[in-house]
């Protein structure tokens, strides 16, 4: 198996995976989603996936979260302003855990953590944490790719029909596209990869995601 990046730096990525959320929650005060969100789209996520090591050694938890709020220009909470960079959370909490598995996870299969996402949306692996806290970290990772496995067999549409609370028809009215080409497409009745490019835009425009990411992945 190709891990995502050199195991000599896994455990520090996970402390500061681990310490990140743990930040975001518990000095910034923020939500676990809202913040997972930003930081799947800075280049911060990206650069941690690949094994950048100014990131996942070189950066505290604390760091990650300035960096990230600070790359997507979202409002720094005045609790993170005036938490001292030495401060750390204390205990492992559920969100310092969700850190510490998902980062074990993300080296172990290669997955993006926007891929990870998809299957298992961060608050799903948080609740988790009664059940697997102390358990290997195998166990954790067997439970992840089943629910990855279960969870991929719908489409992508589907995926960020569901996500923004839209029917069919809703969206089918919103983008100005036939209920049954909808219906199609998350039937896989149709190759969306071969959608019209305006219904793409339209799509894409209506569930707040690229074109892109309504493509489906090519076996």
């Amino acid at each position: 198996m190709i891990h995502a990046y050199d195991r000599s730096y896994l455990e520090k990525a996970r402390r500061t995976l681990a310490h990140m959320l743990n930040h975001a929650v518990h000095t910034f005060g923020m939500d676990l989603q809202d913040f997972y969100a930003l930081f799947l789209i800075s280049t911060i996520s990206d650069r941690f996936q690949t094994g950048d090591c100014s990131v996942i050694a070189g950066r505290s938890g604390q760091e990650l979260v300035m960096m990230t709020l600070e790359e997507t220009s979202y409002p720094i909470p005045d609790s993170g302003i005036n938490a001292l960079p030495s401060v750390h959370v204390n205990g492992r909490t559920p969100e310092y855990w969700t850190g510490w598995a998902l980062a074990y996870f993300q080296w172990e299969t290669g997955m993006s953590f926007a891929q990870i996402e998809r299957s298992v949306p961060i608050t799903e692996i948080r609740d988790l944490y009664p059940a697997f806290h102390e358990l290997d970290i195998l166990h954790f990772c067997d439970t992840m790719r089943r629910q990855a496995a279960t969870r991929n067999m719908e489409t992508r549409l589907k995926y960020y029909r569901r996500k923004v609370g839209l029917s069919q028809r809703q969206l089918a009215e919103n983008a100005d596209i036939p209920v049954r080409t909808i219906q199609q497409y998350e039937q896989r009745q149709k190759n969306i990869n071969k959608a019209q490019a305006e219904y793409l835009i339209r799509l894409a425009s209506v569930l707040g995601c690229s074109e892109r990411e309504l493509m489906e992945e090519q076996v």
